[in-house]
């Protein structure tokens, strides 16, 4: 999809040439990619900061609507449409930190610079969110008489809706990349914009960065010789840290200046409107600079799924990842890996410690070993990386479990889980689960955060004395040098003064650190960590099937605007027209409510865009990932196609070279009769043509 977005761009880019700017013409039009150069550039033309596109079905429509000029005419239309990017006259960035979470809202104004001033077309709104686990919070849109703003529904509700009105689209290219379609703008319409989004800052040596995509194309700037500067940005940073914070750099870097493991604990009354009318406690761990601090030894098992729906690049992707990842390794660490369909196959009836040696017969194990196969029985492979695990002394037990299925029984295989790392020890093995989505790039952040653990086995005392307390997650993570650790949760009662956090370090010796305590009566907790706070309430219930909690995601998700497996965006559209006039006496008079204008609501729904929980038809079928229903040909396809096996059919019998050299030999009355003889088997054979293709597009007459 991502690609199609692009090749529609770039055919729009050149649909703009059409369009004369006149004389005041400032920027230079883009360079388009030269043929040899598409499959390398195509991903240039994603957006890399929000945009605006004209959608073109006609090109015949592109013009400048305060200057029209002479355009020849265009036959056919653009299938898919053309995206034209709209010229941008103002845009502004604010952008609100807190701890590791940026909350950003983008206002900005667009004009529909390439559509007559007599034709309408749609706008499609791009919002590119950083790659860092962005949420979509919003997008208001206003026009001339009209204005769009999402909204979140339950998902039921939905789908009632979406049986009686036709959806529109509205999704994501890319995980980051969410798009909305305007329907029908008038040529020469501005439309104001306002994009809200939540993304994580990444951490690194101590320091915090802002990446937010705001990097704009050259041909969005309006085609005049002088224009005012009308970008402006705006940062507020509270990083609720006790330490030292120092900004610098043009990129928003944000460095806590503190080389051991420092931490805090937020308390927070419960807002107004909130489903849940407990209070709030957020607590942070920062593990500083760790180069003096012992690092853990790793027990690691990859548990790869080889069945057929893996077939090709995916397998390949896996294959170069985990080779990635046995390079990371240290002497002293152990590995194995595990591949599974119908069968379980294993590299080693034990864990092998890391050498040169054993990471190469593991390469090569894989190379051979990595071939696809029937079904998907994934509980076995997992209890026996569980069994080879389960005897762990002084090392941290990892498993990574790598499949693109969906099962009958994920929710066995769970609970099976669950019950064999409860009884696992005092260090229970870390089941890192990975789905098929940019495998080598992801899979390798995955593995080097968990590589880089410093604190085990981390808990709060004395959570125990309050009357109600729940923490989100309910088993707290380790901690990371490659990210802080911020952990919500809910509690009744009286908060303690002072709290600490214990767990255990690389040398498997205690650690336990002060939390300070504080208000935190201006930061947004309850927007901070939405998404975080949705998506693991999200698997549990899930797991549970519990209904109550179901519905309780579902209020959570429509409170913080955070969308959820569980509610449905919609679009809001308002409309406002003239009243109708009445006629008295040969005078007309606004209706008797005094109103000149009414308001007119309409609600559209949006495509679904959540993830899911899993596809088990296809899993079984062994369908690719990505893999969708295929289109079926409409009736000018089945015609063409029709046709032209009637035509090859015509021509293999009559264009060989005895015909055309027996042709050159007749005479002018010779020709004649035989010219019109073909005339009329050629009516006869398209007789019988059309007659198959009403036959190939289901007609009867």
């Amino acid at each position: 999809m991502a690609e199609d977005f692009a090749r529609a761009v770039e055919d729009g880019l050149k649909l703009a040439k059409r369009i004369y700017l006149g004389n005041d013409r400032a920027v230079a039009a883009p360079r388009l990619a030269a043929p040899m150069e598409r499959t390398s550039t195509v991903h240039a033309y994603l957006p890399s900061s929000p945009m605006v596109y004209a959608v073109i079905p006609d090109p015949g429509i592109v013009d400048n609507p305060d200057l029209p000029s002479y355009q020849p005419h265009v036959h056919g239309r653009c299938d898919p449409p053309a995206l034209i990017p709209l010229q941008m006259n103002a845009i502004e960035l604010d952008v609100d930190c807190y701890l590791d979470t940026a909350l950003v809202t983008v206002t900005g104004t667009w004009r529909v610079h390439c559509v007559m001033g007599s034709k309408r077309c749609d706008c499609r709104i791009a919002v590119p969110m950083g790659e860092e686990h962005g949420s979509i919070l919003g997008v208001e849109v206003e026009i001339t008489r009209k204005s769009y703003a999402t909204q979140l529904i339950a998902a039921q509700d939905g789908n009632e809706l979406e049986k009686t009105t036709q959806t529109q689209s509205g999704g994501f290219l890319k995980p980051n990349i969410f798009t909305l379609t305007v329907p029908q703008v008038d040529g020469g319409t501005n439309l104001s914009i306002k994009m809200s989004w939540s993304q994580k800052l990444t951490y690194k040596e101590g320091e915090f960065f802002l990446d937010i995509p705001f990097n704009f194309p050259e041909y969005v700037t309006p085609a005049v010789k002088k224009i005012s500067k009308r970008e402006k940005i705006y940062l507020s940073v509270d990083a609720g840290t006790g330490t030292e914070v120092i900004s610098k750099g043009c990129s928003h870097q944000l460095k806590a200046s503190s080389s051991n493991i420092v931490g805090g604990l937020f308390l927070q009354s419960a807002p107004v409107h909130d489903v849940d009318q407990r209070d709030v406690f957020s607590f942070y761990l920062f593990p500083g600079k760790q180069q003096k601090i012992k690092a853990f030894k790793r027990e690691v098992v990859f548990v790869v799924d080889v069945s057929k729906s893996m077939t090709g690049k995916p397998l390949e992707d896996v294959n170069n990842a985990i080779s990635t990842a046995l390079s990371k390794l240290s002497p002293g660490d152990s590995f194995n890996i595990i591949t599974f369909s119908d069968d379980t196959s294993l590299f080693s009836t034990s864990m092998e410690l890391v050498t040169p040696d054993a990471v190469e017969r593991g390469i090569e194990w894989m190379n051979k070993n990595f071939a696809v196969s029937d079904g998907t029985n994934m509980l076995p492979p997992l209890e026996k990386a569980v069994e080879m695990l389960s005897n762990t002394r002084g090392s941290v037990p990892m498993i990574f479990f790598v499949t693109d299925g969906s099962v009958e029984d994920e929710r066995h295989i769970c609970n099976v889980m669950k019950k064999r790392l409860a009884s696992g020890g005092s260090v229970s093995p870390r089941i890192h689960t990975f789905g098929l989505d940019h495998i080598e790039e992801r899979l390798d952040k995955l593995f080097t955060r968990a590589l880089s653990t410093v604190l085990l086995n981390i808990t709060i005392e004395p959570l125990q004395v309050l009357d109600e307390v729940e923490v989100c997650p309910s088993n707290i993570p380790d901690l990371t040098s490659s990210s802080p650790l911020m952990i919500y949760g809910r509690y009744r009662g009286k908060f303690p003064e002072n709290v600490k956090a214990n767990g255990l370090l690389g040398d498997f010796s205690s650690f336990s650190v002060e939390l300070t305590v504080q208000s935190a009566k201006d930061m947004p907790l309850d927007k901070v960590f939405a998404k975080n706070v949705i998506d693991l309430l999200t698997a549990e219930a899930w797991f549970s099937e519990d209904k109550q909690l179901i519905e309780k995601v579902t209020k959570l998700s429509i409170q913080t605007g955070v969308p959820s497996e569980y509610t449905r965006m919609i679009q809001l559209e308002n409309t406002e027209e003239a009243s109708k006039q009445s006629d008295t006496g040969g005078k007309k008079k606004t209706a008797s409510n005094g109103e000149k204008q009414k308001l007119i609501s309409r609600t559209i729904p949006l495509q679904k865009f959540s993830i899911g929980f899993g596809d088990i038809t296809a899993t079984r079928e062994n369908v690719p990932p990505g893999y969708g229903e295929q289109r079926a040909p409409d009736a000018a396809e089945k015609f063409v196609k029709a046709a032209s096996s009637c035509c090859v059919s015509l021509c293999n019998k009559c264009c060989c070279m005895c015909c055309v050299q027996c042709c050159t030999k007749l005479n002018d009355q010779c020709v004649l009769v035989f010219t019109q003889l073909f005339t009329a088997l050629a009516c006869i054979a398209c007789f019988e043509c059309c007659t198959n293709v009403c036959c190939a597009c289901g007609g009867e007459d």
